[in-house]
């Protein structure tokens, strides 16, 4: 990785700031954890959306409104957490009409009420660049029960909740660059895009039977990656058994390497390690056994491998980071 990556540069810049503080977990976890009473913690976690990097500068401010509210509950619901409320950040960019505003409370609105949460307060700013806006989202779990990226062990099966790159042939449909899909599946993928699959009603199920869980951001293969390093294990995903919709296997079909759709990233399932009994619940609960953990050595690095057809792949880019 390079020095100026995300990733270095949170390794390199700002883990020395979290300390020893058990509520930061090292800046391993996409979320902090902080005690609550005798029964429960809560859990907090932050991300951001810019104009011109995570949405398109034109896209619909009610769906980027719910965008941003998505991708925030993804990472509670990954600890085992139930959510109930945020705050919230807005830098618009100097101009933007009051019914544009407004079009972002509507989608905000339609958001909250649909998984039960409140507005808890944030800050409302204006700026000469791009549309920039921020939520912090708050998560209940049992005391001392969070999970955490750490957890997995070698003989874990891993596992993923959804269709994976919907997100990324979304994205790839609105650049023009996705041919040979009918309308209905370029409809199909463009709403993945903008509205990514969230589902609370999996937090209990992951809380009961994961060993370790993540949502899946960047890409399927690198966020794996994420986890194995993180566990010192290996991680080897079974690119045939990984799952797709109809839209995707129509653009496989068409042409399009079905390795972008593990790499692609904007798909924010859950992907969680299980021994076999919480693999099986798990499945049971509607989640896809897509690989295996295993112990590290010469042959077996930590990180994460893809494989097909018992032979491994070469892949380059694992998935996307933000160059800083």
């Amino acid at each position: 990785m390079s020095e100026h990556d995300e990733f270095s540069i949170i390794d390199q810049l700002f883990k020395p700031l979290a300390g020893l503080s058990r509520e930061a977990r090292g800046l391993i976890d996409d979320v902090a954890v902080i005690a609550g009473d005798s029964t429960q913690d809560l859990v907090i976690n932050t991300d951001a959306l810019v104009a011109g990097v995570h949405f398109f500068e034109h896209d619909p401010l009610d769906l980027v409104a719910r965008k941003l509210m998505r991708v925030n509950l993804s990472d509670i619901i990954a600890k085992g957490a139930k959510p109930y409320g945020y705050q919230l950040m807005t830098a618009w960019p100097r101009g933007t009409s009051y019914a544009e505003k407004a079009d972002f409370v509507r989608g905000l609105k339609t958001e909250q009420d649909r998984f039960g949460l409140d507005l808890f307060g944030g800050d409302t700013v204006s700026t000469y660049g791009p549309l920039v806006v921020s939520m912090t989202m708050f998560g209940r779990v049992p005391a001392g029960r969070a999970l955490s990226r750490l957890g997995a062990r070698a003989g874990d099966k891993v596992l993923i909740s959804g269709y994976i790159g919907q997100g990324y042939l979304g994205l790839k449909a609105l650049q023009g660059q996705l041919m040979g899909l009918s309308h209905a599946d370029v409809n199909e993928v463009i709403s993945a895009y903008h509205l990514p699959e969230i589902r609370t009603d999996l937090a209990p199920v992951i809380l009961e039977h994961a060993r370790s869980s993540m949502d899946v951001s960047d890409g399927l293969l690198a966020d794996a990656d994420h986890l194995a390093r993180a566990n010192n294990l290996m991680i080897r995903l079974d690119l045939n058994t990984v799952p797709t919709s109809l839209s995707a296997r129509a653009a496989i079909a068409s042409g399009l390497s079905p390795v972008d759709l593990v790499t692609g990233g904007d798909d924010y399932q859950i992907l969680c390690t299980a021994d076999e009994a919480g693999a099986k619940a798990l499945i049971m609960a509607g989640f896809y056994e897509i690989g295996m953990c295993l112990g590290v050595s010469e042959d077996t690095p930590a990180g994460a491998e893809l494989w097909a057809d018992d032979r491994r792949l070469d892949v380059v880019a694992k998935g996307y980071t933000h160059p800083l």
